[in-house]
C-alpha cells in the first residue's frame, strides 16, 4: 500500500487527509493542534490516518504539509532578538518608513506608526556602498561588519536581518556579510534581502526580509525536527511545504526562506477549491475560507488564481510572491458585543480555541457565531464526531442576555449576529469583487472551512450569488488541496527600463537567465524537464507612475515575444485595473522581470460517481429558527449518505463530520458526482 498524506495546521486542529495510490480512495480525520511543538501534532496526524486506512509507517510515501506556524509567529509579537545591519547612513530607514496613512485615518496628523520590528538601538550601520547598478563604491569593512554583530548579540540579538543599499542589483557584500556571521556567530540566525527579496523599495525589502528572519527559529528548527521524526518513522521519503504561492518545496527550501509560507493554509484551499470546482463544472468561483477566527476569500478566474506580491501581515508590508488572498475578521469563534453608542457588533476580536465559544465548555464567557447557530438549531448537539460535546444552554442564557441589552429575544438578536457576520463576509468578497470591476453574481461561491457552510446562502444572497459549491470534507479542504499541488519557485530581477530606450536583447538575456534559474531549482525538487514549465511575467508602469501592474506573457510565448506581449498587453492591463490607459501617449516603464518555475506534480484520481434512483431521506427533524419565519421542524440529512442526483430541497440542515451545511428557505441543494453539495437559489432554476 503506498498512501499519500497532506496536513493542514491550524490553531486549534490539525487537518489530515489521505489519498491511497492504487484505489484514490479518500479518508479524512482530525486532530488536536500542539502550539507549543507542531511536529507533535503533525505526526500524530500521520499515525493516526495511517491507523484508521489500514496501513503501516512504512506505507506512507509522501508527506505534504502547510502551517500557520509563520504567520502566528508574527501575530504574537514575538521580535525579542532580532536586529538589523544597513549601509551606513540608512540607519532609520524603518523608522522612516512610508508617508501614507492608512484607511480609517483620512488626513489626520496623530496616526502613531505600529511597533517597530526592530527597535533603533538594535539598528546597526555597516560601512560599504554600491551604486543604483550594483558597481561597487566602497568595499565592505569587515572588521567593522563583525564589531556591529558582536555588539548586536551582546545586546541579546539572535536572528539579524541584513538590508544594504542597492543590494537587489548585486548581493555580494550581503553575501560576504552573511559569511562573516556564519564564521563568528554559528548560533545566529541571518538572513539576506538579496536573497529574500531582489527587489528595489528598501523599506519593504527590509520589512520583508526582517520578517523571513524573525520567524526563521521558529520554521526552520519546526521543520527539521518533523524531518527527523518522519524520517525515523517512515524512511527518507518527500516532505513537501506549501507557499504561500499555491506551490510545495521541500521542507529545507522552506525553512531557508520562511517567508514564503506565510499564507500557506489558505493558498492550499484555493487550490483544493479550484480542482473541485473544476470537477463540478464551474470555471469562474469565489472561495470562501471560513475558521474560527476569520475568512480567507479569493477569486479565481478561468481555473486560475489571482496573484500579488504585496501583503500586509497585521501592521507590516511583506512582499513576496502569494496567492491573492483577503482576510476579513469573521469565523465561528467571532465575539458579538456591544458597542459604547449601542450598536451590535460581530468581530474582529475572537475567541479563539481556549476558551473557545461559550457551547464548547471550556471557560468562554462571551457570546460568538458558533453560540448563535446552535442557539437558532443550525447545530448539533456536538461537533468533530462527538469530540466536543455543545452547551446549548449556556449559549442561550449568554444571548437572552445580550438580546436584553437590544430589547430583542435570544432567537432575534442571534439571528442578527449570523446576519451582520455574514456582512462582515460580504464586504471582504466586495473587495475582490465590485471595487475591481467584477460582478459577484457572475460567479459560484465555494464555500469551505469548519463554518463555511453555516451562512454561505445567506452571503450570496446579499451580492446576489446563484450558486454555492459545498466540497466534500470542507473542513478539510485545504489538506485535500495539498494533494493538487505543484512545486513551485518564484524569481525576481529589478531592471527598470523605458520602452523607448530599453535595449530588447538585455531584457531577455535578464529573462532567460532566470528562467535557467528556475529550471534548475525544479530539478532538485527531483522533478524531470518534461513536467517543468516556466511563466515569464513583468511589473510595468506608465512613466511618472509609482506602482506597477503584473503583465502575464501566453504559455509557450518567451524571448523577443515575451518582450513585445510586455510592451503591448501593459495598456489593456493597466485599463481593467485602473478604468483607462494611455496607449500612444505615455512612455511604458519596465520595472521588474519575474519568473515562476513550476513542477508539474502527479493529482490524485477522483471518479465520479454514478446517480441515485432513490430520493434523498432525512433522518430526523429539528426545531431550526428561520430568519421571517420563526422556529420551523426542518429535516436532518446526513451528508455521507447523501448519493449523486439527490435533491434536498431548503429549509433543511446537512450535517457531516467537522462541518454543517445550512439550506434555506428559497434554496435547494443537490449532490453531484463528485460529492459535491450544490445549492442553488430556486429563482435560477428551470
Amino acid at each position: 500500500m503506498n498512501v499519500r498524506v497532506a496536513i493542514d495546521t491550524g490553531g486549534t486542529f490539525t487537518d489530515v487527509v489521505a489519498i491511497d495510490e492504487r484505489t484514490g480512495a479518500i479518508t479524512a480525520i482530525k486532530t488536536p493542534s500542539t502550539p507549543s511543538d507542531p511536529s507533535v501534532g503533525l505526526l500524530d496526524g500521520v499515525r493516526k490516518v495511517l491507523e484508521k486506512v489500514g496501513a503501516e509507517p512504512q506505507d506512507l510515501a509522501m508527506l505534504l504539509h502547510g502551517s500557520t506556524v509563520a504567520t502566528n509567529a508574527v501575530l504574537e509579537h514575538k521580535f525579542a532578538g532580532l536586529g538589523l545591519l544597513v549601509t551606513s547612513g540608512f540607519r532609520h530607514m524603518i523608522e522612516i518608513a512610508r508617508q501614507s496613512v492608512p484607511d480609517g485615518y483620512g488626513n489626520s496628523f496623530f496616526w502613531v506608526k505600529p511597533p517597530r520590528l526592530v527597535p533603533l538601538h538594535l539598528v546597526r550601520e555597516v560601512p560599504g556602498r554600491l551604486k543604483f547598478d550594483g558597481t561597487e563604491l566602497e568595499p565592505i569593512d569587515e572588521e567593522a561588519t563583525i564589531q556591529a554583530v558582536r555588539e548586536l548579540v551582546e545586546d541579546g540579538v539572535t536572528c539579524i536581518g541584513v538590508c544594504l543599499i542597492h543590494s537587489y542589483a548585486n548581493g555580494e557584500h550581503e553575501r560576504r556579510i552573511g559569511e562573516l556571521i556564519e564564521k563568528n556567530f554559528p548560533g545566529v540566525f541571518v538572513s539576506l534581502s538579496s536573497v529574500v527579496l531582489p527587489e528595489y523599495r528598501e523599506y519593504e525589502r527590509a520589512m520583508t526580509t526582517l520578517v523571513d528572519v524573525l520567524v526563521k527559529p521558529y520554521c526552520k528548527t519546526y521543520l527539521q525536527s518533523a524531518a527527523d521524526r518522519l524520517r525515523a518513522q517512515s524512511g527518507d521519503i518527500p516532505f513537501l511545504i506549501m507557499q504561500s504561492n499555491g506551490g510545495v518545496v521541500k521542507h529545507a527550501t522552506a525553512g531557508d526562506k520562511p517567508v514564503t509560507m506565510l499564507l500557506s493554509g489558505p493558498a492550499a484551499g484555493i487550490l483544493g477549491a479550484i480542482h473541485m470546482a473544476t470537477l463540478a463544472g464551474y470555471d469562474n468561483i469565489l472561495t470562501s475560507d471560513v475558521g474560527g477566527t476569520s475568512t480567507d476569500i479569493a477569486i479565481i478566474e478561468k481555473q486560475t488564481p489571482m496573484y500579488t506580491s504585496e501583503s500586509m501581515i497585521e501592521h507590516y508590508p511583506v512582499k513576496t510572491p502569494m496567492l491573492d488572498i483577503v482576510t476579513v475578521g469573521s469565523g465561528g469563534g467571532s465575539i458579538a458585543w456591544t458597542d459604547p453608542y449601542g450598536s451590535l457588533k460581530v468581530g474582529p476580536q475572537s475567541a479563539g480555541a481556549d476558551p473557545g465559544p461559550i457551547c464548547y465548555g471550556r471557560g468562554g464567557t462571551r457570546p460568538t457565531v458558533t453560540d448563535a447557530a446552535i442557539v437558532l438549531g443550525r447545530l448539533p448537539t456536538s461537533l468533530i464526531g462527538g469530540e466536543i460535546k455543545l452547551d446549548l444552554d449556556a449559549a442561550r442564557k449568554a444571548y437572552e442576555e445580550l438580546g436584553r441589552q437590544h430589547g430583542m429575544s435570544a432567537e432575534e438578536v442571534a439571528a442578527g449576529v449570523l446576519e451582520i457576520a455574514a456582512v462582515n463576509q460580504v464586504f471582504g468578497i466586495r473587495k475582490v469583487t465590485t471595487s475591481r470591476g467584477r460582478d459577484p453574481g457572475n460567479y459560484a461561491m465555494v464555500a469551505f472551512g469548519g463554518a463555511g457552510g453555516l451562512f454561505a446562502t445567506e452571503v450570496a444572497d446579499f451580492l446576489g450569488m446563484k450558486t454555492v459549491i459545498s466540497p466534500p470534507d470542507p473542513g478539510n479542504l485545504c489538506a485535500l488541496g495539498l494533494h493538487v499541488s505543484d512545486v513551485r519557485r518564484d524569481y525576481i530581477r529589478t531592471m527598470v527600463r523605458r520602452q523607448s530606450t530599453a535595449d530588447v536583447a538585455e531584457i531577455v538575456a535578464a529573462w532567460t537567465a532566470l528562467a535557467e534559474e528556475g529550471r534548475r531549482d525544479i530539478r532538485a525538487e527531483g522533478i524531470g524537464d518534461a513536467d517543468i514549465k516556466t511563466e515569464y511575467v513583468a511589473d510595468v508602469r506608465y512613466f511618472g507612475e509609482g506602482h506597477e501592474v503584473q503583465v502575464t506573457a501566453p504559455d509557450g510565448v518567451s524571448g523577443e515575444a515575451a518582450v513585445a506581449h510586455m510592451w503591448k498587453d501593459f495598456h489593456r492591463v493597466h485599463d481593467e485595473s485602473f478604468g483607462f490607459h494611455y496607449e500612444g501617449e505615455q512612455d511604458v516603464e519596465l520595472v521588474n522581470l519575474r519568473v515562476r518555475a513550476v513542477g508539474v506534480q502527479n493529482r490524485p484520481r477522483i471518479e465520479a460517481k454514478e446517480t441515485a434512483s432513490e430520493p434523498a431521506k432525512p433522518f430526523g427533524t429539528r426545531k431550526v429558527y428561520w430568519k421571517g419565519t420563526g422556529w420551523v421542524d426542518s429535516p436532518l440529512y446526513e451528508r455521507t449518505e447523501l448519493v449523486a442526483g439527490q435533491v434536498v430541497p431548503g429549509p433543511a440542515i446537512i450535517q457531516e463530520y467537522g462541518s454543517t451545511v445550512v439550506v434555506p428557505g428559497g434554496w435547494s441543494c443537490t449532490t453531484d458526482g463528485y460529492r459535491n453539495l450544490i445549492l442553488t437559489a430556486r429563482e435560477t432554476q428551470s
